[in-house]
């Protein structure tokens, strides 16, 4: 997959200490990835670097919304959506991104991208089940939810036989079957 540039940070030339830098992501970002499940996407990104003289602590701390559909309706709304990823980055032999809090870059490296860590950090913020918040306080009015409504099953007391009512005559048949050896 091709690297975004502008989540490439080049540490090489920065001092010992903090260094902050900000970003925006829209539904772009997310189309590079070829991922489809947002209609549209304006999330801000805080990144912290924390440059020692050994490695690189990261924190990225991001927040906004992304434009879902609800799992129940299909209607498209906004999920707000905000959390922190923390990841220390090292210096190795070789490239090796096996722990997802651990990145060792070769030495001589000068630079680190870090989109995949962006990328996968906010797509796991959003809820496995995605609920319009008019279905939870009854506000949204649905074609799919009339019908959900009245394919749903009826109140207990409607279903259930009267104690003087007789069972089905088919049941009867199939009790014969039994008593029948």
């Amino acid at each position: 997959m091709k690297e975004l540039k502008e989540f490439t940070i080049p540490f090489v030339g920065l001092k010992l200490g903090e260094h902050r830098f900000d970003f925006t992501i829209g539904k772009t970002f997310f189309e590079h990835f070829e991922y489809d499940e947002f209609n549209d996407a304006n999330i801000k990104l805080d990144v912290l670097l924390l440059k020692k003289t050994t490695l690189l602590e990261f924190t990225l701390s991001f927040e906004g919304s992304v434009n879902v559909n609800c799992d129940i309706t299909n209607e498209p709304y906004n999920q707000e959506i905000s959390g922190n990823f923390y990841f220390v980055v090292q210096f190795g032999d070789e490239f090796n991104d096996e722990n997802e809090e651990l990145l060792i870059l070769p030495h001589g490296s000068y630079e680190v991208n870090i989109q995949q860590y962006v990328y996968e950090s906010i797509v796991l913020a959003i809820p496995a089940k995605r609920i319009h918040p008019g279905v939870i306080d009854g506000t949204l009015k649905s074609d799919i939810l009339t019908k959900l409504e009245e394919l749903s099953l009826k109140e207990e007391e409607d279903i259930s036989p009267e104690k003087g009512d007789t069972t089905d005559p088919r049941w009867d048949s199939l009790k014969k079957l039994l008593t029948d050896k």
